[in-house]
């Protein structure tokens, strides 16, 4: 079991051994600081005590108050084809974790071609870069450095700041805060007692919320953010295609295979969970920590795996996908499912962005 795991089946009341309840009892205590430490950086934000830039163009932040995913970076493409649709050409600025490259400032993708592997920019990054011809992406933990270089090389109409919700360094024109409906505020503790980036009233900051993972029915209105425009939002896999590249498949066609499911994301279950609900047969299913640099342990794990199960074919996420395309020879069958965002509710959003623009 991964540390990231224990920590989530921790915080879940899931362990409950002495050991296991004393560190709950620590990680409680020195939350407190750290929710104090939060809130005076946000009001030193608020005060002007502390340095917030703005660019030459409007930005559009996209992020969450959560540790984990909450569906970022769909949530971004999504975005980027709205505005791209309306002959905008679009910056996507981004961290850049878990790259070789991770705390420079590089460009990923001109729009034109991919710049650096998965392994040098981290998996998202090049996700992002590969996923919409035409696309900029720059990658560097000062987004308006970042966002100057993407000035001065592409000059683009606007900026999408992607997981950028905390990253108050950086003046934005549209604030989006995403929350899983399921659980928007993950049990409302702050790290390390919880999932919480920040204090629930942070989310007040926000211009829009945009509530993911919603289904059919949109969940009651935490009291946080009632005051907030919001639109509800949903995530499909809608198929699958070779990791080689090629056009997507229904996932009928696998009824009779015999499939592993395999990934390195926040929320692995919920990938498992979804391939289940759309009648994907899995043996088994292997979960590894979020932003896994995939390499010979954990390829000589999935090779065990699916020898022990007899597994004729392997299926994982378009995340985990970029940083696998130089071992598509070594894993064989391998398959990326694909996934989709849809805006139940778009008005709010339709709108915002129609003021900003």
């Amino acid at each position: 079991m991964s540390r990231e795991q224990y920590f989530r089946e921790l915080l879940a009341g899931k362990r409950q051994g002495a050991g296991d309840r004393l560190l709950l009892a620590l990680l409680r205590l020195a939350a407190v600081p750290y929710s104090a430490i939060m809130r005076l950086r946000a009001l030193g934000y608020r005060s002007g005590l502390l340095r917030s830039r703005r660019l030459a163009r409007p930005v559009i932040s996209v992020g969450n108050i959560t540790v984990g995913g909450t569906g970022k970076t769909p949530t971004v493409l999504f975005l980027a084809r709205m505005l791209m649709a309306r002959g905008k050409r679009v910056a996507v600025l981004t961290r850049g974790y878990g790259g070789s490259l991770e705390g420079e400032t590089r460009v990923v993708s001109d729009g034109s071609a991919l710049l650096l592997s998965a392994e040098e920019a981290g998996d998202e990054p090049c996700l992002l870069a590969s996923s919409l011809a035409g696309l900029i992406v720059v990658m560097g933990p000062d987004r308006y450095r970042a966002g100057n270089l993407a000035m001065e090389r592409f000059s683009p109409d606007l900026f999408i700041l992607d997981d950028g919700f905390q990253h108050q360094r950086l003046k934005r024109d549209l604030d989006i805060l995403l929350l899983d409906a399921k659980d928007p505020f993950a049990g409302s503790r702050t790290f390390p007692a919880g999932l919480l980036r920040e204090p629930v009233t942070a989310a007040q900051r926000a211009d829009l919320v945009l509530f993911t993972r919603c289904g059919e029915l949109l969940p009651e209105i935490p009291a946080a953010v009632r005051a907030i425009p919001y639109c509800s939002a949903s995530h499909a896999l809608t198929g699958w295609a070779p990791l080689a590249g090629g056009d997507s498949t229904s996932f009928a066609e696998l009824s009779g295979r015999r499939v592993l499911a395999f990934a390195g994301i926040a929320d692995p279950s919920g990938f498992f969970d979804a391939l289940e609900r759309e009648g994907v047969p899995l043996l088994a299913t292997l979960a590894f920590p979020d932003h896994t640099r995939y390499g010979k342990e954990e390829l000589e794990a999935l090779g065990r795996l699916k020898t022990t199960k007899k597994a004729d074919c392997l299926i994982t996420t378009a995340k985990d996908a970029v940083k696998l395309l130089p071992y598509r020879g070594i894993l064989g069958n391998c398959l990326v499912a694909r996934l989709e965002l849809k805006i139940n509710e778009p008005g709010p959003l339709v709108s915002a962005l129609d003021k900003l623009l």
